[in-house]
């Protein structure tokens, strides 16, 4: 009768008086370990169509998607944990915004919830000051909030009176759209020297995160 490894882990291997056959034995030994190492996958959808069945995953196993390159690990609840920032994917503009500084773009974080960096700009130099909200950029509507996330950001942008705004309002709503709010008369700026604002700090979940 075959014994578990001495780790307590259920991995089992052969014993002398168990009878001969090499391709049970090894195959034993190989699906008691793979579960329990980190899996390559190429991608979500392959280690979905992977780990089905009678292979089904289980609390507490890891794996790393390389079309993401994310490291996940299986929770109790049935999801899969991210244990390692995902890598940065830009911001979808609208027309008149573009990037300042800082390569604006938008990552899941470890342990869940999305991250969002740099600062954006209008291309004419002059933000949206004329007290309405404007739509200056969109993330994949499958990592936006359940409802709007509202967050006060850094900004530089001249008054008439030559007097520097140095915050404004920034939100993500359920579609994914990336609003700005700035007051009215603070957004004076040049092409040479535009006003922005930075998304630098910005954090939330997702809807069902």
């Amino acid at each position: 009768m075959p014994r578990s490894d001495a780790y307590s882990q259920g991995v089992q291997y052969p014993v002398m008086g168990d009878a001969p056959d090499m391709e049970v034995a090894t195959q034993t030994i190989v699906n008691g370990v793979v579960p329990k190492i980190v899996m390559r996958f190429a991608d979500a959808n392959a280690r979905a169509a992977a780990l089905s069945g009678s292979t089904k995953p289980v609390p507490g196993m890891l794996t790393y998607l390389i079309a993401e390159d994310r490291w996940e690990g299986r929770q109790a609840d049935g999801s899969w944990l991210l244990l390692s920032d995902g890598p940065w994917s830009p911001l979808t503009y609208t027309s008149g915004h573009s990037a300042f500084a800082g390569s604006p773009g938008w990552r899941r974080k470890a342990g869940g919830g999305i991250e969002l960096r740099g600062a954006v700009k209008a291309n004419n130099g002059k933000l949206n000051d004329t007290g309405d909200a404007a739509h200056f950029a969109s993330i994949p509507s499958v990592i936006a909030p359940a409802s709007n996330r509202h967050f006060i950001v850094a900004t530089s942008r001249a008054t008439f009176s030559d007097i520097t705004r140095m915050t404004a309002r920034v939100w993500a709503d359920a579609t994914g759209a990336l609003w700005y709010f700035a007051e009215s008369g603070g957004g004076q700026g040049t092409s040479a020297s535009p006003a922005w604002f930075a998304l630098d700090g910005i954090q939330f979940s997702p809807a069902g995160d």
